[in-house]
């Protein structure tokens, strides 16, 4: 009899266990969740479905960020959390030396300084709220996303791969 005890006991304790653990599991699985439908946005429909950032083409980039002076004619739009933003954006640095440029960081301000670190003094940067603003008002549904801005500032060209800055990018 203290045998049976002792396993009923035991088989309680795990189950208990387990309960705790599954419960831990769903809290992760709803913070997740609420970071995709973040970085997915609120007009995306399925964030699944592939995204052709040149249905940005022709839409006016709003003012923010140039501070009245002169529209960028290279922005890109780049996310903290996004490791493709990481990786190029020392390419978008070294391109947006040769003229006028924006950076939007979009994330966590607190974590936008790597980012902005990298691309230093070769272009304005906006972060934060405006930032994410800009985000949703522009309609960038993927990370990186690279614009060439015309003059009265209409997006001209936008794509995911930075080689559209230079003008060099590959046909599709």
């Amino acid at each position: 009899m203290p045998f049976l005890i002792a396993a009923v006991v035991l088989v309680g304790i795990l189950c208990v266990f387990d309960l705790v653990l599954t419960f831990a599991v769903l809290r992760r699985l709803r913070e997740h969740t609420a970071e995709l439908e973040r970085l997915a946005g609120p007009g995306r429909l399925n964030p699944f479905s592939p995204y052709d950032p040149r249905v940005l083409v022709g839409r006016t980039l709003p003012p923010a960020g140039t501070d009245g002076g002169e529209r960028p004619r290279l922005v890109a739009f780049f996310d903290v959390n996004c490791g493709a933003c990481h990786e190029r954006a020392p390419q978008f640095a070294e391109v947006a030396r040769t003229g006028t440029a924006m950076a939007v960081i979009s994330g966590d301000p607190s974590k936008a300084g790597d980012l902005a670190e990298v691309i230093g003094d070769a272009a304005s940067i906006v972060t934060a709220e405006q930032a994410d603003n800009l985000v949703k008002t522009v309609g960038i549904e993927a990370f990186p996303t690279f614009l060439r801005v015309s003059p009265d500032g209409t997006i001209v060209d936008a794509d995911t791969d930075p080689e559209i800055l230079t003008g060099t990018a590959r046909a599709r």
